[in-house]
């Protein structure tokens, strides 16, 4: 168990008297330039963070200990790592690397081998549906109807890349079962040149299908037909594999969790229409070189970024983590983090079954940066309770629009206040003025690159991914299921058979459900 292990017991002991930021000379350029590490154009800056070499060496020996890099080549050679020993579980392998595996000829398991292959199969599927597409030029629009990872990750990417999307080509997204979500994102729609791509693995998520009921309809009153109009992305011989109902389907697989699909065809779809196909392949490029990158002790980004945030979690205490991109187009991207990490990593037993005795996840969250500075950051700089950061930043802008105010151009702007947010929470500041005294001491660290490209996109969204995976492993736990989602799940339904008894004016027999009944007697005399 990890609170058992000789490496944490060491920085256990190191974590009584972390490096003191604030103290003279204690950020220096020495000490800038001996922790930055570099790989596939991405940058770390880590002197802003309270270690030393001390504590980097006992974190290297942590990693050691938990054999990650071994673990990491079992995830992505499809070892059935999603399963919790003794108890009934998923019981699957984790091969969302295996969706852009076939960019070189690396060696490889049969597993992964089949899977990649699999994938390959799908993009080809979407390549010749799209230059079919093409010669009818009857589309402008797509939008994709998913909740959780088939809405989460796509839409992130999505408007990422916004920047580089093809001419006359827009995507849109809902997924809420608010019905006022849909109909936000179809009044501005011609329904008649508009694709809905519906994602369900199962083929009976039920936000999904009742959402894809309501496009269905609102097609219908247009006189449209809507099998012409549908796209299905789900697992082969779901209830949504039909031919009849859909003008394509394309497949995914039971060893691809949703919050790790989106280089699969459940992101696949409506990115390759709205920024063509080979803006998506560059994409799954730069993710495809991050997997292999994430197998080596060398310049292993996301192994660095996930031990940092475990000497943060588990030996500075400190419960949350922020992310902050210093641009506009990640807007979304730490809220398909925030589930990547949550949902992942939100865990109380270990692989065997039992409660662990240390804290697991912490909470992620975050918004872009300039806004964040005139929001939260009050208290991130003098609140009572230290959050770890990670900025990211690019040295361009994806538009290349800008101009010269005052002596410098927005993105020089949006830099240095980037820069100076990160030492300032760092140094922080003296002052007799105790309105005006910052404490500093507030870890965080930089993830820069050139520009916000589909490449670099790709080695981002990786780069997370296996910094959360590499946590789970050094945790013990099972970053690949998401049992806390099904309690709520199973007590709506519930609450469904109300309403839907009251529609129908039967009476309802739901034992055991009278406290939960309380809250729709509330709201039941609106209903008439």
């Amino acid at each position: 168990m990890f609170s058992q292990l000789k490496s944490v017991e060491k920085l256990k002991q190191l974590a009584q008297e972390p490096y003191d930021l604030t103290a003279s000379d204690a950020l220096n350029t020495k000490r800038i330039d001996s922790m930055v590490k570099e790989g596939l154009g991405l940058r770390l800056f880590y002197a802003t963070e309270r270690v030393t070499e001390d504590v980097l060496s006992a974190l290297d020996e942590l990693a050691d200990e938990c054999d990650v890099l071994d673990k990491m080549k079992q995830m992505q050679s499809g070892k059935v790592i999603n399963r919790i020993e003794g108890f009934e579980s998923e019981n699957r392998a984790v091969l969302h690397t295996a969706m852009r595996d076939f960019f070189d000829h690396a060696e490889t398991s049969p597993e992964a081998k089949q899977a990649s292959q699999l994938a390959y199969k799908e993009l080809e599927k979407l390549t010749q549906f799209l230059k079919d597409l093409e010669s009818s030029n009857q589309y402008t629009d797509i939008v994709q109807v998913g909740i959780g990872g088939s809405d989460l990750g796509p839409r992130a990417i999505y408007l990422a890349l916004k920047a580089y999307q093809k001419p006359g080509r827009r995507a849109h997204f809902f997924s809420n079962v608010d019905p006022d979500d849909a109909a936000e994102v179809m009044k501005g729609l011609d329904l008649s040149k508009t694709l809905f791509v519906i994602v369900s693995k199962s083929g009976s998520t039920l936000e999904t299908r009742t959402n894809e009921e309501l496009v269905r309809d609102k097609l219908k009153k247009a006189g449209l037909d809507p099998k012409n109009h549908l796209i299905a992305v789900t697992g082969q011989g779901s209830p949504m594999d039909d031919p009849q109902n859909y003008l394509a389907s394309f497949y995914i697989w039971d060893y691809i969790g949703g919050r790790y699909s989106v280089t699969s065809m459940v992101g696949g779809v409506v990115l390759a229409f709205s920024l063509g196909m080979d803006r998506f392949l560059d994409f799954l490029r730069g993710a495809s070189a991050m997997d292999k990158a994430a197998l080596k002790k060398e310049k292993n980004l996301p192994l660095i970024s996930a031990l940092l945030s475990i000497w943060n979690r588990n030996f500075l205490k400190m419960p949350t983590q922020a992310i902050i991109p210093y641009s506009q187009a990640l807007s979304r991207f730490p809220a398909h983090l925030q589930q990547l990490n949550m949902e992942s990593n939100g865990k109380r037993i270990d692989r065997h079954g039992q409660m662990v005795d240390f804290d697991t996840g912490a909470i992620y969250w975050g918004e872009p940066g300039t806004n964040g500075q005139h929001s939260f950051f009050q208290l991130i700089h003098q609140g009572t309770n230290p959050i770890p950061l990670e900025f990211i930043g690019f040295i361009h802008s994806q538009y290349k629009q800008d101009v010269i105010f005052k002596g410098t151009s927005c993105q020089e702007k949006l830099l240095s206040n980037l820069f100076a947010q990160s030492l300032a929470l760092a140094t922080g500041q003296k002052s007799v003025n105790p309105n005006k005294y910052f404490p500093g001491n507030r870890p965080n660290r930089i993830l820069l690159a050139e520009r916000l490209d589909p490449y670099t996109l790709g080695a981002l969204l990786s780069y997370y991914e296996h910094a959360a995976a590499f946590q789970g492993f050094i945790w013990d736990i099972n970053s690949f299921d998401q049992e806390g989602v099904q309690l709520g799940k199973v007590l709506a339904m519930q609450y469904i058979e109300l309403f839907s008894d009251k529609r129908l004016k039967k009476e309802s027999d739901l034992k055991g459900f009278s406290v939960g009944q309380a809250y729709f007697r509330h709201i039941a005399p609106s209903l008439d």
